[in-house]
């Protein structure tokens, strides 16, 4: 059989089917986030289905999770997506202790026991100045893609110091920085820093290795090297990071299934 998760986070949809027998992913997709989140999840599923040559009726149970799990009706239940990224992590990396997570809107740091468990998180849903809409808001102001920013500021001979807490003011400040002839390579080297000191406050620099960089930002070049800067200590990067919420969903689902037919 085949159980699927769908992770609705807040500026991407992702979905991964894993065959229960071997517990392999055989099929994953990914779809921009919207207004319409209940459409978009049931168009991107069908999709993806159909890509793989899958029949609906083979698939046994769906998890959603993330911010718009709720709003997903295929789903057949809902799991948070701090347990959801715990199980990914843990299933790609069975060694990690500490896991970064960094989304479109939030951020967080999670605490795992040896077993995989979370042990306690710290989250940031408040301000947008420790997350990926930050590093849109830079791209947008200084007219490059999101893609472009790791290659900015890794020619950078001197990050700019960003010291605003939120991103309105931190923009504010970038256009400050702009009109005083700061290169765009410093003050994109400037926001990383930032964004991973905010996100090394949450652990209180009591981080236990290995530590696990996870979420859509953790594509973006330069931050894990920022974010090991910050904590001072090696962070690496999880295997296809935007992905592992939806793959905790799925694995969770397959446990669901099992302990069905019980």
């Amino acid at each position: 059989m085949i159980c699927a998760g769908i992770d609705a986070g807040s500026r991407a949809i992702k979905i991964i089917l894993i065959d229960t027998v071997n517990m392999q992913v055989i099929a994953k997709g990914l779809t921009d986030q919207g207004v319409e989140q209940d459409r978009l999840a049931s168009g991107l599923f069908k999709k993806v289905l159909k890509k793989h040559g899958i029949n609906k009726k083979d698939v046994a149970v769906i998890v959603a999770t993330g911010y718009g799990r709720n709003a997903v009706s295929i789903a057949d239940t809902t799991v948070t997506e701090i347990t959801c990224h715990a199980v990914g992590v843990h299933n790609l990396l069975p060694d990690t202790m500490t896991v970064i997570d960094i989304g479109g809107q939030d951020s967080k740091l999670l605490r795992l026991d040896t077993a995989g468990k979370v042990r306690d998180f710290a989250m940031n849903d408040r301000c947008a100045a420790g997350t990926g809409r930050f590093l849109e808001v830079v791209a947008e102001r200084l007219g490059v893609e999101l893609e472009g920013l790791g290659e900015l500021a890794a020619n950078s001979t001197n990050p700019a110091a960003i010291s605003s807490m939120c991103v309105v003011f931190a923009e504010t400040e970038i256009t400050g920085l702009l009109a005083s002839g700061t290169a765009r390579e410093d003050i994109v080297a400037g926001v990383q820093a930032s964004i991973a000191a905010r996100i090394i406050s949450m652990a209180g620099r009591n981080a236990e290795p290995p530590v696990i960089f996870t979420g859509g930002v953790a594509m973006v070049s330069g931050m894990a090297q920022s974010m090991q800067a910050a904590l001072g200590q090696n962070v690496t990067v999880c295997p296809d990071p935007q992905m592992t919420g939806a793959l905790g969903a799925a694995i969770l689902a397959s446990k669901r299934l099992k302990k069905a037919n019980t």
